[in-house]
């Protein structure tokens, strides 16, 4: 469901309602009989007090901050399944809620940022993944290593990851941590699982290629190819909640307020 475009419906009969309702005033007050205002109809007094509680959020999450929830374990170690994060709007330019054209242009992803963007299979889904490389990029991504413009990305060995038991892993996992961009971050992949190469892709103008965090257990550009520029939503940049579930204590206080790497 795209919640934009509820919104932006409940802006749309809620606006309409009030302005219906003070050209009906209007035109009662010219009458000579017309004393006082009758008592507002329930639906109008209604529509006065939500229609502006609407339109905050409404600029609020098409301009400047959108929060989500992650579904899947794709973006582990870094975000869990149960988070609740932060969207920066504005940061790569504002764009018109909806329709999604661009208005005003800040800036452009960089390699390394966590991007959140419109699937492009399937554009009323949101995915969320980590930009390797940018319009002109030739990578390559041959026996989970990656390479961009020729040069292998720098990775060092960490401790082993040991999932949550809500992820689907019963196993630990490789965790490494991978310079990208001017920022490192941590990535995970399985000796149980073969590695999804790529011998040799450049990216076109105006696309992104993301990949998981979790490398081996991720629906990203290795299998679908690029994001294009018009299907970005914003940079993720914090974790605002964290939800376990019932089995392991409600809230994963620890995570709340955290920074996303």
């Amino acid at each position: 469901m795209d919640l934009a475009l509820v919104f932006l419906i409940a802006l749309g009969i809620t606006g309409t309602i009030i302005v219906l309702h003070n050209i009906w005033t209007m035109i009662r007050a010219r009458n000579d009989d017309f004393m006082e205002s009758p008592k507002l109809p329930r639906i109008v007094d209604y529509s006065r007090s939500f229609f502006p509680i609407i339109l905050i959020v409404f600029l609020l999450r098409s301009f400047v901050v959108e929060p989500f929830r992650i579904p899947s374990g794709s973006m582990l170690p870094n975000l869990h399944i149960g988070d609740f994060i932060l969207v920066n709007k504005y940061v790569y330019g504002l764009r018109l809620p909806v329709i999604h054209n661009k208005i005003a242009n800040f800036g452009s992803p960089d390699r390394g940022d966590v991007m959140v963007f419109r699937y492009p299979v399937d554009p009323k889904l949101n995915f969320i993944k980590r930009v390797v490389a940018l319009p002109g990029d030739e990578l390559s991504y041959v026996n989970k290593r990656l390479s961009i413009n020729g040069v292998e990305v720098t990775t060092k060995a960490a401790d082993q990851y040991f999932p949550d038991k809500n992820t689907n892993h019963s196993y630990p996992l490789d965790q490494f941590v991978e310079m990208i961009g001017s920022q490192d971050h941590r990535i995970i992949t399985d000796n149980n699982r073969g590695s999804r190469d790529l011998e040799r892709v450049i990216v076109p103008e105006g696309h992104f290629f993301v990949l998981g965090d979790n490398r081996d257990h991720s629906n990203d550009s290795r299998y679908w190819r690029f994001v294009p520029e018009n299907h970005i939503v914003g940079k993720a940049f914090m974790i605002w909640f964290s939800w376990k579930g019932s089995e392991d204590g409600w809230v994963d206080w620890s995570r709340i307020g955290s920074s996303i790497e």
